[in-house]
Formats: C-alpha cells, structure tokens, sequence
C-alpha cells in the first residue's frame, strides 16, 4: 500500500536531510520506504506503518524541523493542521490570521505554546500543532479564537485557565 503527501518544494532538503539522515531516520523508525519527486513523497508500506509516516512527512512539510517531526513517533502525541483557505476567502485574511496568531515578535505563539506544551507552525496557508493528545484540544481551541478574532487579553486569559487544569490532570495521575 502507498500513500502520496505533496510538500512544499522548499521542504524536500529538509526531509531528506543530510546525507539522507532524515529520510532513513522516517524509513527505519516507521518500517516505511519514501520515494520522493519534486513535492511528491510517495510512502510505501503497511497502513499502520504508514499512518505514522505521513503525520512526521506533513510535519516537516508544514515548518516543523525533523527533531520535532520525530516527536510524533511517540503515541501520546498527536498532529493537527488547520489550513487557512478554508476559512479565509483573500490572502489579505489569511495574512492577518497568522499575524494574530504569532502575535508581536511571537509571544502570543509562544504563550499558547508554553501553556498546552505544544509545539506550533505558521507556515503558508496553515497552522499545524504538534501536543500531547490530552493538550492538543487547548491548543487548538486558542488557535480558533485568535482566528475568530477574539482579543488576544481574552485568548491569553483562556490559555491561564487550560495550564491550570492540565498541571492538576498531571498531579492527579
């Protein structure tokens, strides 16, 4: 079985790495076999195999260094990709979607970050998130209401209640 992820062009050094170390990495850590072209990434192998493989290809096509990518090998975390054309009509919008999103020189990224241990990526039309399955839902919650156009005093106020109630779901287990 196989299964094709287009990446931007500009990512295939990134995923193949040097001296191939990314794509071997991927190949042998995931029992895969990656057939790359242009912005094509052909994943061969068994559809569990693959399903692994495809969340770390379209991680590092959508901004994420490798080292990060990687993390989704672990199965407490998760991959989630928001793309912006579906929900912004101009390329103005989607410009000043991700603006709001990074905020000034990338604190209200970071602040979400901080607060779900999450991992985010603004790049092209999209926003991906790399968390912990049981954060991911905070981070993506924060993301739409940025997104929505809630004030960033609103969304920050939010992100103090979700690093709350994630520290006491971590000293109850």
């Amino acid at each position: 079985m196989s299964e094709i992820i287009r990446i931007p062009e500009e990512r295939i050094k990134i995923l193949i790495g040097t001296n191939k170390k990314t794509k071997e990495k991927i190949e042998e850590k995931c029992n895969v076999s990656l057939k790359i072209s242009d912005s094509e990434v052909e994943i061969v192998g068994e559809p569990a195999d693959i399903f692994f493989a495809q969340d770390i290809v379209k991680a590092i096509g959508r901004g994420f260094e490798p080292r990060k990518a990687f993390m989704l090998l672990k199965p407490e975390n998760a991959f989630y990709l928001i793309s912006l054309r579906e929900l912004a009509s101009t390329e103005k919008t989607i410009t000043r979607m991700k603006g709001r999103v990074i905020g000034d020189d990338g604190k209200i990224k970071i602040a979400i970050e901080d607060a779900t241990d999450s991992f985010i990526s603004v790049y092209g039309s999209t926003i991906a998130i790399i968390s912990n399955v049981e954060t991911i839902n905070y981070a993506k919650e924060a993301i739409s209401m940025i997104i929505n156009g809630a004030m960033h005093a609103s969304v920050l106020a939010y992100l103090s209640k979700a690093r709350r109630k994630i520290l006491e779901a971590k000293f109850r287990s």
